[in-house]
């Protein structure tokens, strides 16, 4: 398989071993090459290794020629925001979003605050791999001034979203990069805000940067205690979200997508909604029922704002609690998609478990089977023909949108390579329980079955 640097959300891998200095430094200097850009904003998340990165990125931004502005710790939205509302060249965030604290990563805004697309990423890669490197002379080498931009995102949300009600909440950045914007803007929104793990720590001691039911136990006990409406916590990076309601309990992804989506579409019939092809089809339910259309594309928000702006949608997301909203930019946006659930909670005059409890539940499964990256797509690849066999009896249709999806008599099955992590991804959809277990269990002996056979 060709060498590749770029996943489905950025550049990501451990860091010193497969995201060094070095390499950082190359792909500054290739962003500059690529883009012909002069002006740049960098920005990165809590993670220890991020002013090492940070040195060695605008070391090499610098060296061909850019001029930086250094905004220090981001979320990731604000970057990809900044970009375009400052009429910078191109944004760079460091950051490795949900991983754990080893991993680091790179991801890449143009001057609309839009993630590189495959194209711009294959240009990256290409002067990396062949180290056709262009250096400014030393005259025309790029300066760099460090400078706090985060109040234009501020004012941005404060002029656009206004609240009726005074919310009260309970905000868990995770000591990610949402740490100081995340409150400041709720209590500006008029919120009682309680705030926990509201510190940057890049060992993301008090939990996982991932946000789930099992990393935010502590916060729904703790909003069931404190009975405020709503927990909202965020992943290492801000472009994630998740919820917890006003009883304690964690708020399932795909029902809370899919609820937003309708009353997004409620009002505005005929409307598109994007979502990818990991999602529930609880969503085409609710959305279809308001009269709007769904479009699935792959697993990545690259992916998601593409269709967007090609469907010309009025919202997209995914079921990782990553949603967009192509009315204020287009990038994953946690902080501003905690705000305008409120907003929305205030327009249906609903609690967060009102507002989800129509959406139809299926039994969603999901394992994550170990597998190198190097290998991963092969075993994937070679997987296609073996589970068209095993579910021979019931196939109804075969999409190779993003992975291999199966769609069955009682359900559905997605088998796909992570594009962050080293990891082969399987999603199930069935119902009853027992269904979708058994879709899942033939499924995962496929795949572990096609490993053993490759690793020999």
């Amino acid at each position: 398989m060709e060498w590749k640097l770029f996943g489905s959300s950025g550049i990501r891998g451990i860091v010193n071993t497969e995201l060094t200095p070095d390499l950082v430094n190359k792909i500054g200097i290739a962003i500059v090459n690529v883009s012909n850009t002069q002006d740049l904003l960098v920005a990165r998340d809590t993670r220890v290794s991020g002013l090492m990165l940070e040195n060695a990125l605008v070391s090499g931004l610098t060296a061909a020629g850019a001029n930086v502005k250094v905004l220090g710790i981001l979320p990731t939205p604000v970057l990809a925001y900044l970009t375009k509302h400052i009429n910078a060249n191109t944004g760079v965030m460091i950051t490795a979003s949900h991983n754990p604290p080893q991993f680091n990563g790179i991801k890449i805004f143009d001057r609309n605050g839009i993630a590189y697309n495959d194209k711009k990423q294959n240009e990256i890669e290409k002067i990396i791999r062949r180290e056709k490197f262009r250096l400014a002379d030393w005259q025309k080498i790029g300066k760099v001034e460090f400078c706090d931009k985060s109040n234009f995102y501020t004012e941005m949300i404060l002029k656009k979203v206004k609240l009726r009600k005074k919310w009260s909440i309970i905000v868990d950045p995770g000591c990610g990069a949402t740490f100081n914007l995340a409150p400041k803007i709720f209590k500006h929104l008029g919120c009682q805000v309680t705030s926990i793990n509201a510190h940057p720590d890049g060992f993301f001691t008090a939990r996982n940067p991932e946000p789930n039911a099992d990393t935010l136990k502590p916060l729904a006990r703790l909003v069931k205690q404190l009975g405020v409406d709503a927990g909202f916590a965020y992943d290492g990076d801000g472009d994630r979200i998740a919820f917890i309601d006003e009883q304690g309990v964690f708020v399932d992804f795909d029902a809370v997508l899919a609820a937003y989506a309708a009353s997004i579409v409620k009002n505005e019939r005929g409307k598109t909604i994007i979502t990818n092809v990991e999602a529930s089809m609880c969503i085409e339910k609710m959305v279809e029922a308001q009269g709007g259309k769904v479009v699935r594309t792959k697993v990545g928000d690259v992916y998601v704002t593409e269709e967007i702006r090609r469907q010309k949608a009025v919202f997209g997301g995914e079921p990782c609690g990553a949603w967009i909203h192509p009315q204020f930019h287009y990038c994953p946006d946690g902080i501003l998609s905690s705000v305008l659930l409120l907003k929305a909670l205030e327009n249906e005059n609903k609690t967060l478990s009102e507002f989800v409890a129509e959406t139809p539940r299926y039994i969603t499964l999901r394992e994550n089977i170990p597998c190198r990256s190097e290998l991963k797509y092969k075993i994937v690849e070679k997987t296609e023909e073996n589970l068209k066999s095993t579910f021979s009896s019931s196939l109804q249709e075969f999409l190779k949108i993003d992975g291999l999806r199966l769609t069955l008599k009682d359900g559905w099955i997605l088998v796909r390579a992570s594009g962050t992590e080293p990891l082969i991804r399987i999603t199930v959809e069935g119902e009853p329980l027992k269904t979708a277990k058994k879709i899942m269990r033939k499924g995962v002996a496929v795949i572990r079955k096609t490993i053993e056979r490759m690793n020999k």
